[in-house]
């Protein structure tokens, strides 16, 4: 048994030893919400258990989201785990009305490094919608004000481990504790679906927890998170580093322009997004200035850092590369390279100084201009310290298929905070190891052109992916298209207003591709079939 799995026993012993006679004279003992308050978990303290009723206001506490008002009654249950003494995981744990539960429990991811419940609520809202009961942890800290600072890791392993995988794991056992008091039964099927940080916790799961959940759906993971973090670093260093290497927002939508122009229409389509990215061979020649010409171009050394961000990190002596670079042709999509890569305020930088300086290095004072891409200098230090704890890039997942366990990955083209080419790599990967059939039989990933980093962007960005996942995990349908739709409110999912949809695209499953049957209408997800690319 691993140090982790000892440390993580009493919690897991308290739900297995008790067994199922214990939970049912709980549940009958708990026949209201508010008595879940009183229920004595081994690890846990229940810090509130109140009914949520029409009308009530739901504090979100995230993106500056002011409290939503609740669509319907519920029970929320908040609570603090401590598997280790230096441990205390907040969780929130939403049951429906027995009525309007479906039987079913989905746990949802944060991002970035946690520290709030804000972003998890925000997910468990529309699946509460759908009848399930709901999850969601601040991953075993308290952020620090900005999503990018990691300062609470500083010489706190225990806490490391709570945010790499323990706090979703002991979320979810006491949440089913919860689930089977509340209810009298647990659930039926359980699952679990986060994006960005919440894909690389998903993935997580799938390999070191296989048996919580029966299915996971991991969107734009962050699970190569080692050499994530090198690539953050390498993107800091390709625009930010030398002054006049920076981009401005204009200059990007010069080089957006520019790659749409040349491979927009590889598709057969031009509507500002491109299918395939990897079709596009953009040179950013093409935008460097020409002598006398002073607008609507690049400067050599902006031409420059744009082809290391293409390019990704490479060790500066034998030009390996260490990580995929970031595709052409979203560059000046809002909220993406500016937010992410090339903006005065971009998250990479701050995102790579923290994990370096406090995770890998334990020294606040550490800069990222002391690191060293070579293929064995800090990258590898870095990989050699962690990766096992807080990578979830393992390719073999062959324990989660042999419990009947389901996986959808998706990955936005647009993406500027994660490249998707890392996500490709990741499951050619899974398909290698576990081969190609083998993988198909319990995994589908799904490439979608014009999504920004989980939400938003220029292209079809809202689909049901849970709904997908429970499809196959319960009614037995494998999913080889899922259909996405731009409509004119990008956040109305997330906040469950009102939408008019614009547009509707096939999602092929990886590596077909939406290919437009050249008569119907562009709009239309019928006009459009999948097929082998190239």
């Amino acid at each position: 048994m691993t140090s982790a799995s000892l440390r993580a026993a009493p919690l897991v012993a308290s739900f297995a030893l008790a067994g199922a006679a214990a939970l049912a004279t709980q549940a009958q003992a708990a026949t209201t919400c508010e008595d879940l308050a009183n229920l004595k978990v081994a690890g846990a303290t229940i810090t509130a258990a109140k009914t949520m009723v029409v009308g009530d206001r739901q504090p979100i506490e995230t993106f500056g989201i002011p409290p939503l008002p609740v669509a319907q009654a519920y029970c929320r249950v908040n609570a603090t785990l401590a598997p280790t003494a230096a441990s205390s995981i907040k969780v929130e744990v939403w049951l429906p009305l027995e009525t309007a539960w479906n039987g079913k429990f989905m746990a949802t991811g944060n991002g970035g490094y946690g520290g709030s419940l804000g972003g998890p609520r925000l997910s468990m809202r529309p699946a509460l919608k759908a009848g399930y009961a709901v999850a969601g942890t601040d991953m075993g800290h308290t952020e620090d004000g900005a999503g990018g600072e990691a300062n609470w890791a500083l010489n706190q392993p225990e806490k490391i481990v709570d945010w790499a995988h323990r706090a979703n794991h002991e979320t979810a056992l006491f949440a089913k504790a919860m689930i089977a008091a509340h209810y009298g039964k647990g659930p039926r099927l359980s699952y679990f679906s986060g994006c960005s940080d919440g894909g690389r916790e998903a993935l997580m799961e799938a390999q070191r927890y296989p048996n919580d959940f029966d299915g996971i759906v991991a969107g734009a993971p962050a699970n190569a998170w080692t050499r994530l973090m090198t690539s953050f670093a390498w993107s800091w260093k390709a625009v930010h580093e030398a002054p006049e290497s920076r981009i401005p927002d204009a200059s990007l939508a010069v080089v957006q322009k520019a790659a749409l122009a040349q491979c927009d229409k590889l598709d057969g389509v031009a509507d500002g997004v491109i299918e395939d990215p990897r079709l596009c061979k953009f040179d950013p020649a093409v935008v460097q200035c020409k002598p006398g010409q002073t607008a609507e171009c690049l400067t050599p050394a902006q031409t420059a850092g744009l082809r290391k961000l293409y390019e990704g990190p490479r060790d500066p002596r034998t030009g390996k590369s260490l990580f995929p670079g970031y595709p052409a042709g979203g560059e000046a999509v809002p909220n993406a390279w500016p937010l992410w890569i090339s903006g005065e305020k971009a998250q990479h930088p701050s995102f790579a100084r923290s994990f370096f300086a406090n995770f890998v290095y334990s020294d606040p004072n550490w800069q990222l201009a002391k690191l060293n891409f070579a293929a064995n200098g800090d990258f590898k230090i870095a990989h050699d310290r962690l990766g096992a704890l807080v990578a979830s890039d393992n390719p073999d997942l062959s324990a989660f298929k042999a419990r009947g366990g389901k996986l959808i990955l998706f990955h936005g083209w647009s993406d500027a905070a994660i490249t998707p080419y890392a996500t490709i790599r990741y499951y050619d990967a899974v398909r290698k190891t576990m081969s190609v059939k083998g993988a198909d039989s319990f995994s589908r990933l799904y490439m979608v052109p014009g999504l920004s980093h989980c939400f938003g962007g220029p292209g079809p960005n809202s689909f049901d992916m849970l709904a997908t996942l429970d499809g196959w995990v319960d009614g037995g349908k494998a999913p080889d298209v899922v259909i996405a739709s731009k409509t004119n409110n990008d956040y109305a999912g997330l906040l469950d207003m009102p939408a008019k949809t614009l547009r509707t695209r096939p999602l092929c499953a990886y590596p077909k591709v939406a290919r437009w049957d050249g008569k119907g209408s562009t709009d239309e997800a019928a006009s459009f079939s999948c097929a082998k690319p190239g």
